[in-house]
C-alpha cells in the first residue's frame, strides 16, 4: 500500500494545479444540466478518443447524464465527460480565442484599410484669415472679405496600405506562434485531465477490490464465529476460542465499514472530475486487471517524448514567438513605406459636382524616439531569455519523468509478481490450516493468523496491480501517448 501511495503522489503534481484551482470540477449549471438528461445510457463506441486539437473527441450525447451515475460509469465515459465539461479545457479554449483575436489584430496592420466617408458642411469662409486679399481695378468695387455661406457635399473612399513595415510583419508572426503555443497548451490540459480521471478511476477500482476482499473475509469469519458458538454450546470450545473468533469478526467488520467509506468518497471525487453530480450512486463499469506493459526502449521513449509532448511543443512555440517579438522590436529602427489614396466627388452649391483624388506615398525614417526602441529591444531580449530557460528546464523535467516512469513500471511489475506468489502461498496455507482446525489438531489461533496472511496478501496484490496500472499511465503521460488510446495502455475489461 505504501508503494501505491508513493506512486500516486509522484503523479499527483501533474494534476495538483488543476485540482487545487477548482478547474477539474463541473459547475452547478452543468450538474443541473446532467440531472435533467434522459434515462437511457449511450453505449461506448469502439476505440477511445483523440484529444489532439485536430481531432476532438465526440461530445457525449444528452443520454449520458444522471442516469450514468445511477447505473454505471466506464473509464471511457468518465474521460469523455471530463473533457467536455471540465472548466480547465473551457478556460484554455478561451485563451486560444484570445490568441486568434490578437493574431487578426496584428494581421490588420499589414492589410489595406479602406474607409468610405460622406460629408456635408455649411461654411462661411473668412478670406482675410486665410491670407487671401483680392484687389479690383474698378474703383469702388471691392471683393468681400468673407465668402458664403454655402453648402459643400463630399463623397469619398480612402485607402491606406502598408508597403514596407518589418516590425508589423514580425509582430504578426509572433502572434501566430503564440496562437500555436496556446493550441498545444489546450492539448496538454486535455492530457492532464485524462491522467487525473484515469488515476481517480484506477484508485476507485483498486478500493472496490479491497472492499470485495474484506467482505469475503467478513463472511468467512462470521461462519467461523457461528461454528465456535455451536462448539462452545456443545462444550467442544473454550470461551477464549469464542472470544478470539468474535474479535476477528468484529475487526473485519470495522475494516469493511472503513473501506466502504473510502470507496464512496473516491467515487464522489471521480464524479466531480467527470462533471457528474457529486454522489456515489453509480457503479464502476470497468475492471482494469493486470496486464504486462509493452513499452519501447528508454532511448526511443526519450525521443518520442521530445517530439510528442504537447507542453514541450508549446514551450518551443513560446520561444519562437519571443524571437519574433525581438525581431519586431529591432525593426522599429527601420524605415517604413505607406501609400495613402482617396477618390471621390464634391460640390458646393450651386456649382456642379467634380471628381477629385489624391495619391501620396510616405517614407517614414525613425531618427529619434526617446530611446523607446532600445527599451523595447531590452524587454524582448529578457523575455526571450526567460522563454529559453523555461524550455530547457521543461526538457530536463520531461527526461526525468520518463526515466522515473520506467523505474516505477519495472518496480511495480516485480511487485505484482511477488504479491501474486505470496497470495498463492498464503491461500494454500489457509487451506491446510483449515483442514487441521476441522480435524481438531489445532485451535483457531493458527486459523486466524492464516486468514490475516491471506488478507494481507490480497491487499498487497490489489495495491501492486494499482501501482502497475498507475505506472503505465504515468509512462504514457511522460512519453506523450496518453491521448492516443487509453484502452491499449490499460487494457481495461
Amino acid at each position: 500500500m505504501t508503494r501505491a501511495t508513493t506512486m500516486y503522489r509522484r503523479l499527483h503534481w501533474q494534476v495538483a494545479l488543476v485540482v487545487a484551482t477548482g478547474l477539474v470540477t463541473s459547475t452547478p449549471v452543468l450538474a443541473q444540466r446532467a440531472e435533467a438528461q434522459e434515462a437511457s445510457v449511450r453505449p461506448s463506441p469502439p476505440g477511445l478518443l483523440d484529444v489532439s486539437a485536430a481531432g476532438r473527441p465526440p461530445a457525449p450525447s444528452a443520454n449520458v447524464g444522471l442516469q450514468a451515475t445511477a447505473r454505471s460509469l466506464s473509464l471511457r465515459e468518465a474521460i469523455e465527460r471530463a473533457l467536455e465539461f471540465n472548466l480547465s479545457v473551457v478556460a484554455r479554449a478561451q485563451t486560444v480565442g484570445q490568441a486568434q483575436g490578437q493574431r487578426r489584430i496584428a494581421l490588420s496592420a499589414l492589410l489595406p484599410n479602406v474607409v468610405g466617408t460622406v460629408t456635408e458642411a455649411a461654411q462661411r469662409v473668412n478670406l482675410g484669415a486665410l491670407g487671401v486679399r483680392l484687389d479690383t481695378p474698378i474703383p469702388g468695387v471691392e471683393f468681400p472679405d468673407a465668402v458664403g455661406p454655402f453648402n459643400v457635399i463630399d463623397v469619398r473612399a480612402r485607402l491606406s496600405q502598408v508597403v514596407l513595415d518589418r516590425s508589423a510583419l514580425h509582430n504578426y508572426r509572433a502572434s501566430t506562434e503564440t496562437l500555436r503555443a496556446n493550441q498545444y497548451s489546450v492539448e496538454d490540459a486535455r492530457t492532464v485531465i485524462i491522467l487525473a480521471v484515469g488515476t481517480a478511476y484506477l484508485q476507485a477500482v483498486a478500493t472496490r477490490a479491497r472492499v470485495e476482499s474484506v467482505r469475503a473475509q467478513v463472511a468467512t469469519t462470521t461462519t467461523l464465529f457461528q461454528r465456535a458458538s455451536l462448539q462452545r454450546t456443545a462444550g467442544l470450545a473454550t470461551p477464549l476460542d469464542l472470544d478470539r473468533a468474535q474479535v476477528q469478526m468484529l475487526t473485519l467488520q470495522q475494516r469493511l465499514v472503513a473501506q466502504q467509506a473510502v470507496f464512496a468518497k473516491q467515487k464522489i471525487d471521480l464524479a466531480r472530475l467527470a462533471g457528474l453530480p457529486p454522489n456515489d450512486q453509480y457503479e464502476l463499469n470497468d475492471d482494469v486487471a493486470f496486464s504486462a506493459a509493452s513499452v519501447p526502449s528508454l532511448e526511443q521513449a526519450l525521443q518520442e517524448a521530445a517530439g510528442q509532448r504537447s507542453d514541450l511543443k508549446a514551450a518551443d512555440a513560446q520561444v519562437r514567438a519571443a524571437e519574433r517579438s525581438l525581431a519586431a522590436a529591432q525593426a522599429r529602427r527601420l524605415p517604413t513605406v505607406t501609400i495613402d489614396a482617396d477618390f471621390g466627388a464634391n460640390r458646393a452649391n450651386p456649382t456642379p459636382t467634380q471628381s477629385t483624388f489624391t495619391v501620396a506615398g510616405t517614407l517614414r525614417v525613425p531618427i529619434w524616439e526617446g530611446r523607446r526602441a532600445d527599451g523595447e529591444i531590452e524587454q524582448a531580449r529578457a523575455t526571450l531569455a526567460q522563454r529559453r530557460a523555461e524550455r530547457d528546464d521543461l526538457s530536463a523535467q520531461v527526461e526525468a519523468e520518463v526515466r522515473k516512469a520506467y523505474l516505477d513500471l519495472e518496480a511495480a511489475a516485480g511487485q505484482v509478481r511477488t504479491a501474486e506468489a505470496s497470495m498463492k502461498v498464503s491461500r494454500e496455507s489457509l487451506v491446510l490450516t483449515r483442514q487441521r482446525f476441522d480435524a481438531g489438531v489445532s485451535d483457531n489461533v493458527e486459523l486466524v493468523r492464516a486468514q490475516e496472511s491471506v488478507a494481507l496478501g490480497e491487499f498487497d496484490y490489489t495495491d501492486s496491480v494499482f501501482s502497475h496500472n498507475l505506472a503505465k499511465l504515468g509512462l504514457a503521460r511522460a512519453i506523450g501517448r496518453t491521448s492516443e488510446n487509453l484502452d491499449a495502455i490499460l487494457r481495461s475489461k
